[in-house]
Protein backbone atom coordinates (compact mmCIF):
# COMPACT_ATOMS: atom_id res chain seq x y z
CA UNK A 1 0.00 0.00 0.00
CA UNK A 2 3.05 2.15 0.44
CA UNK A 3 3.70 2.08 -3.02
CA UNK A 4 0.23 2.95 -3.79
CA UNK A 5 0.40 5.64 -1.97
CA UNK A 6 3.67 7.72 -2.95
CA UNK A 7 2.74 10.75 -5.24
CA UNK A 8 -0.83 10.84 -3.97
CA UNK A 9 -0.42 14.83 -2.68
CA UNK A 10 0.67 15.44 -6.52
CA UNK A 11 -2.22 14.14 -7.46
CA UNK A 12 -4.61 15.60 -5.32
CA UNK A 13 -3.40 18.96 -6.61
CA UNK A 14 -3.86 18.13 -10.02
CA UNK A 15 -7.66 18.14 -9.98
CA UNK A 16 -7.06 22.07 -8.62
CA UNK A 17 -4.34 22.21 -11.85
CA UNK A 18 -7.34 20.95 -14.04
CA UNK A 19 -9.99 23.43 -12.73
CA UNK A 20 -8.27 26.68 -12.74
CA UNK A 21 -10.62 29.75 -14.10
CA UNK A 22 -11.68 33.31 -13.37
CA UNK A 23 -13.30 32.02 -9.86
CA UNK A 24 -12.64 32.87 -6.30
CA UNK A 25 -10.36 30.36 -4.79
CA UNK A 26 -10.45 32.85 -1.51
CA UNK A 27 -10.91 36.22 -0.48
CA UNK A 28 -8.99 38.21 2.07
CA UNK A 29 -8.81 41.80 3.46
CA UNK A 30 -6.57 42.58 1.09
CA UNK A 31 -8.48 41.37 -1.78
CA UNK A 32 -9.53 37.81 -3.78
CA UNK A 33 -7.03 35.25 -5.07
CA UNK A 34 -8.67 33.80 -8.45
CA UNK A 35 -7.94 29.87 -9.75
CA UNK A 36 -5.98 31.95 -13.09
CA UNK A 37 -3.66 33.43 -10.31
CA UNK A 38 -3.60 30.17 -8.26
CA UNK A 39 -2.57 28.00 -11.57
CA UNK A 40 0.15 30.77 -12.43
CA UNK A 41 1.70 30.62 -9.07
CA UNK A 42 1.69 26.88 -9.19
CA UNK A 43 2.56 25.87 -12.59
CA UNK A 44 6.08 27.73 -11.94
CA UNK A 45 6.96 25.78 -9.28
CA UNK A 46 8.43 21.64 -9.48
CA UNK A 47 5.40 20.21 -7.76
CA UNK A 48 3.09 22.01 -9.88
CA UNK A 49 5.22 20.94 -13.48
CA UNK A 50 5.52 17.27 -11.72
CA UNK A 51 1.31 17.28 -11.32
CA UNK A 52 0.93 17.94 -15.21
CA UNK A 53 3.26 15.67 -15.93
CA UNK A 54 1.25 12.65 -14.29
CA UNK A 55 -2.00 14.16 -15.51
CA UNK A 56 -0.26 13.82 -19.01
CA UNK A 57 1.14 10.45 -18.59
CA UNK A 58 -2.30 9.28 -17.05
CA UNK A 59 -4.30 10.34 -19.91
CA UNK A 60 -2.26 8.82 -22.45
CA UNK A 61 -1.95 5.62 -20.74
CA UNK A 62 -6.01 5.47 -20.21
CA UNK A 63 -6.00 6.02 -24.01
CA UNK A 64 -3.73 3.31 -24.90
CA UNK A 65 -4.14 0.41 -22.08
CA UNK A 66 -7.51 1.95 -20.37
CA UNK A 67 -9.36 -1.24 -21.99
CA UNK A 68 -7.07 -3.64 -20.13
CA UNK A 69 -7.91 -2.51 -16.69
CA UNK A 70 -11.05 -3.51 -15.52
CA UNK A 71 -13.22 -1.70 -12.61
CA UNK A 72 -13.28 -5.70 -11.25
CA UNK A 73 -9.62 -5.55 -10.95
CA UNK A 74 -9.34 -1.87 -9.51
CA UNK A 75 -11.89 -3.37 -7.22
CA UNK A 76 -9.96 -6.31 -6.58
CA UNK A 77 -6.67 -4.90 -5.67
CA UNK A 78 -8.61 -2.72 -3.17
CA UNK A 79 -10.46 -5.12 -1.20
CA UNK A 80 -6.68 -7.15 -0.68
CA UNK A 81 -5.19 -4.10 0.79
CA UNK A 82 -8.83 -3.17 2.92
CA UNK A 83 -8.32 -7.10 3.76
CA UNK A 84 -5.10 -6.88 4.97
CA UNK A 85 -4.95 -4.32 6.63
CA UNK A 86 -8.17 -5.11 8.83
CA UNK A 87 -9.79 -2.52 11.23
CA UNK A 88 -6.95 0.10 10.94
CA UNK A 89 -7.32 0.32 6.83
CA UNK A 90 -9.57 3.42 7.47
CA UNK A 91 -7.07 5.23 9.75
CA UNK A 92 -4.39 4.58 7.37
CA UNK A 93 -6.55 5.98 4.80
CA UNK A 94 -7.09 9.49 6.66
CA UNK A 95 -3.54 9.90 7.70
CA UNK A 96 -2.24 9.69 3.87
CA UNK A 97 -5.12 11.95 3.17
CA UNK A 98 -6.90 9.40 1.39
CA UNK A 99 -10.35 8.26 0.53
CA UNK A 100 -12.12 5.25 -0.68
CA UNK A 101 -11.78 7.15 -4.17
CA UNK A 102 -9.11 8.55 -4.38
CA UNK A 103 -6.86 5.24 -3.58
CA UNK A 104 -9.44 3.65 -5.91
CA UNK A 105 -7.73 6.30 -8.65
CA UNK A 106 -4.39 5.75 -7.54
CA UNK A 107 -4.52 2.01 -7.85
CA UNK A 108 -6.30 2.17 -11.65
CA UNK A 109 -3.25 4.41 -12.61
CA UNK A 110 -0.42 1.59 -11.21
CA UNK A 111 -2.86 -0.68 -13.28
CA UNK A 112 -2.66 1.05 -16.36
CA UNK A 113 1.50 1.77 -16.06
CA UNK A 114 1.93 -2.23 -14.95
CA UNK A 115 0.16 -3.02 -18.62
CA UNK A 116 2.28 -0.11 -20.51
CA UNK A 117 5.18 -2.09 -18.61
CA UNK A 118 3.69 -5.56 -19.81
CA UNK A 119 3.50 -4.79 -23.66
CA UNK A 120 6.65 -2.69 -23.86
CA UNK A 121 8.84 -5.14 -22.03
CA UNK A 122 10.27 -8.21 -23.92
CA UNK A 123 11.05 -10.88 -22.00
CA UNK A 124 13.33 -13.94 -23.10
CA UNK A 125 13.71 -17.40 -22.17
CA UNK A 126 17.12 -16.40 -20.48
CA UNK A 127 15.17 -13.83 -18.08
CA UNK A 128 12.66 -16.68 -17.62
CA UNK A 129 15.32 -19.16 -16.34
CA UNK A 130 17.70 -16.15 -13.84
CA UNK A 131 13.92 -15.92 -12.40
CA UNK A 132 13.74 -19.46 -12.15
CA UNK A 133 16.34 -20.16 -9.77
CA UNK A 134 14.72 -17.83 -6.92
CA UNK A 135 11.22 -18.69 -7.33
CA UNK A 136 9.41 -20.21 -4.76
CA UNK A 137 5.23 -20.75 -5.38
CA UNK A 138 2.81 -19.41 -3.34
CA UNK A 139 2.43 -20.64 0.28
CA UNK A 140 -0.30 -20.19 2.45
CA UNK A 141 0.07 -20.16 6.29
CA UNK A 142 -1.97 -19.88 9.51
CA UNK A 143 -0.43 -17.24 12.38
CA UNK A 144 -1.51 -16.60 15.57
CA UNK A 145 -0.07 -13.31 17.09
CA UNK A 146 0.85 -11.88 20.67
CA UNK A 147 2.45 -9.53 22.21
CA UNK A 148 4.49 -11.69 24.87
CA UNK A 149 6.50 -14.28 23.87
CA UNK A 150 5.91 -16.10 27.47
CA UNK A 151 2.00 -16.39 25.44
CA UNK A 152 3.31 -17.74 22.17
CA UNK A 153 5.49 -20.28 24.01
CA UNK A 154 1.86 -21.28 25.76
CA UNK A 155 0.23 -21.42 22.37
CA UNK A 156 2.96 -24.30 21.04
CA UNK A 157 2.91 -25.93 23.88
CA UNK A 158 -1.07 -26.39 23.83
CA UNK A 159 -0.33 -26.78 19.85
CA UNK A 160 1.86 -30.25 21.15
CA UNK A 161 -0.58 -31.43 23.26
CA UNK A 162 -3.05 -31.83 20.57
CA UNK A 163 -4.80 -28.01 20.31
CA UNK A 164 -6.44 -26.83 17.05
CA UNK A 165 -4.60 -23.86 15.48
CA UNK A 166 -7.95 -22.80 14.11
CA UNK A 167 -9.36 -22.54 18.08
CA UNK A 168 -6.31 -21.73 19.87
CA UNK A 169 -5.95 -18.43 16.60
CA UNK A 170 -9.89 -17.31 17.65
CA UNK A 171 -8.84 -17.53 20.90
CA UNK A 172 -5.40 -16.09 21.56
CA UNK A 173 -4.59 -13.83 18.41
CA UNK A 174 -4.37 -10.01 18.47
CA UNK A 175 -4.72 -9.64 14.64
CA UNK A 176 -8.23 -8.54 14.19
CA UNK A 177 -7.85 -9.02 10.23
CA UNK A 178 -6.99 -12.94 10.49
CA UNK A 179 -8.31 -14.43 14.15
CA UNK A 180 -11.60 -15.19 12.81
CA UNK A 181 -10.33 -17.03 10.07
CA UNK A 182 -8.74 -19.26 11.98
CA UNK A 183 -5.13 -16.75 11.38
CA UNK A 184 -5.48 -18.09 8.09
CA UNK A 185 -3.77 -15.62 5.56
CA UNK A 186 -3.72 -14.34 1.76
CA UNK A 187 -1.28 -16.58 0.06
CA UNK A 188 2.39 -14.99 -0.77
CA UNK A 189 5.58 -16.21 -2.42
CA UNK A 190 8.95 -15.03 -1.73
CA UNK A 191 8.34 -11.76 -3.76
CA UNK A 192 6.01 -9.98 -1.16
CA UNK A 193 7.25 -6.89 0.51
CA UNK A 194 3.84 -6.40 2.93
CA UNK A 195 4.78 -9.38 5.07
CA UNK A 196 7.85 -9.33 8.07
CA UNK A 197 11.28 -10.39 6.83
CA UNK A 198 11.61 -12.85 9.50
CA UNK A 199 7.84 -14.27 9.29
CA UNK A 200 8.70 -15.12 5.48
CA UNK A 201 11.43 -16.94 6.41
CA UNK A 202 10.37 -18.98 9.40
CA UNK A 203 7.17 -19.67 6.83
CA UNK A 204 9.18 -20.90 3.89
CA UNK A 205 11.03 -23.37 6.40
CA UNK A 206 7.96 -25.14 7.60
CA UNK A 207 6.76 -28.62 5.78
CA UNK A 208 2.79 -28.72 5.03
CA UNK A 209 0.94 -29.43 8.03
CA UNK A 210 3.54 -27.93 10.48
CA UNK A 211 3.99 -25.22 12.82
CA UNK A 212 6.89 -23.25 14.10
CA UNK A 213 8.41 -25.37 17.10
CA UNK A 214 9.50 -21.52 18.73
CA UNK A 215 8.12 -18.32 18.34
CA UNK A 216 8.94 -15.97 15.98
CA UNK A 217 10.08 -12.19 16.75
CA UNK A 218 8.54 -9.87 14.41
CA UNK A 219 7.78 -6.47 14.34
CA UNK A 220 4.61 -7.02 15.68
CA UNK A 221 4.97 -8.84 18.37
CA UNK A 222 5.56 -12.77 18.21
CA UNK A 223 4.03 -14.94 15.71
CA UNK A 224 3.08 -18.93 15.60
CA UNK A 225 2.84 -19.93 11.79
CA UNK A 226 1.46 -22.82 10.61
CA UNK A 227 2.11 -24.30 7.10
CA UNK A 228 -1.39 -25.13 5.47
CA UNK A 229 -0.76 -25.69 2.04
CA UNK A 230 3.10 -25.64 0.34
CA UNK A 231 3.22 -26.70 -3.42
CA UNK A 232 6.14 -28.24 -5.23
CA UNK A 233 8.22 -25.91 -7.55
CA UNK A 234 7.50 -28.14 -10.41
CA UNK A 235 9.16 -27.85 -13.97
CA UNK A 236 9.76 -24.33 -15.53
CA UNK A 237 7.86 -24.61 -17.81
CA UNK A 238 4.70 -24.78 -16.11
CA UNK A 239 5.19 -21.36 -13.85
CA UNK A 240 5.94 -19.10 -17.69
CA UNK A 241 3.10 -16.81 -16.47
CA UNK A 242 4.02 -16.17 -12.47
CA UNK A 243 7.81 -15.91 -13.55
CA UNK A 244 6.76 -13.12 -16.49
CA UNK A 245 4.51 -11.37 -13.39
CA UNK A 246 7.65 -11.42 -10.80
CA UNK A 247 9.73 -9.37 -13.78
CA UNK A 248 7.07 -7.09 -14.45
CA UNK A 249 6.60 -6.38 -10.77
CA UNK A 250 10.48 -5.99 -10.52
CA UNK A 251 10.32 -3.71 -13.38
CA UNK A 252 7.74 -1.76 -11.51
CA UNK A 253 9.86 -0.90 -9.42
CA UNK A 254 12.75 0.00 -11.32
CA UNK A 255 13.20 3.55 -12.53
CA UNK A 256 14.85 3.06 -15.11
CA UNK A 257 12.61 0.78 -17.13
CA UNK A 258 9.40 3.18 -15.85
CA UNK A 259 11.23 5.69 -17.55
CA UNK A 260 11.70 4.21 -21.01
CA UNK A 261 8.43 2.62 -20.75
CA UNK A 262 6.65 5.90 -20.35
CA UNK A 263 8.96 7.73 -22.55
CA UNK A 264 7.73 5.16 -25.81
CA UNK A 265 3.90 5.59 -24.30
CA UNK A 266 4.32 9.54 -24.84
CA UNK A 267 5.69 9.46 -27.91
CA UNK A 268 2.40 7.61 -28.75
CA UNK A 269 0.35 10.23 -27.23
CA UNK A 270 0.26 12.96 -29.73
CA UNK A 271 0.70 14.98 -26.67
CA UNK A 272 0.99 18.94 -27.36
CA UNK A 273 1.60 21.90 -24.85
CA UNK A 274 -0.76 24.50 -25.14
CA UNK A 275 0.88 26.83 -22.35
CA UNK A 276 4.37 28.16 -23.49
CA UNK A 277 5.24 28.58 -20.06
CA UNK A 278 5.39 24.73 -19.76
CA UNK A 279 6.31 23.60 -23.28
CA UNK A 280 9.24 22.14 -21.33
CA UNK A 281 7.52 19.79 -18.87
CA UNK A 282 7.94 16.70 -20.26
CA UNK A 283 11.51 17.41 -21.46
CA UNK A 284 12.43 14.65 -18.89
CA UNK A 285 10.97 11.56 -20.98
CA UNK A 286 11.52 13.19 -24.13
CA UNK A 287 14.19 15.71 -24.59
CA UNK A 288 14.65 19.52 -25.22
CA UNK A 289 12.85 19.60 -29.19
CA UNK A 290 10.24 16.99 -28.17
CA UNK A 291 7.18 18.47 -26.84
CA UNK A 292 5.62 21.67 -28.69
CA UNK A 293 3.40 24.05 -27.61
CA UNK A 294 1.10 26.03 -29.71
Amino acid sequence: MKKVLIGFASIAMAFTLAACGSKTVATTSGGKITQDEYYSSLKDTTSGKQVLQEMIVNKVLEKQYGDKVSKKTVTKQYNSYKDQYGSSFKSILSSNGMTTSSLKTQIRSNLLLKEAVKANDKISNADLKKEWKSYEPKVTVAQILVSKKSTAEDIIKKLDDGGDFTKLAKKYSTDSSTKNKGGKIAAFDDTNTTLDSAFKKAAFKLDEGKYTSAPVKTEYGYQVIKMINKPSKGKMSDHTKELKERIWNDDMSDSTTLRSVITKVLKKGNVTIKDKDLKNVLDDYLGSSSSSSK
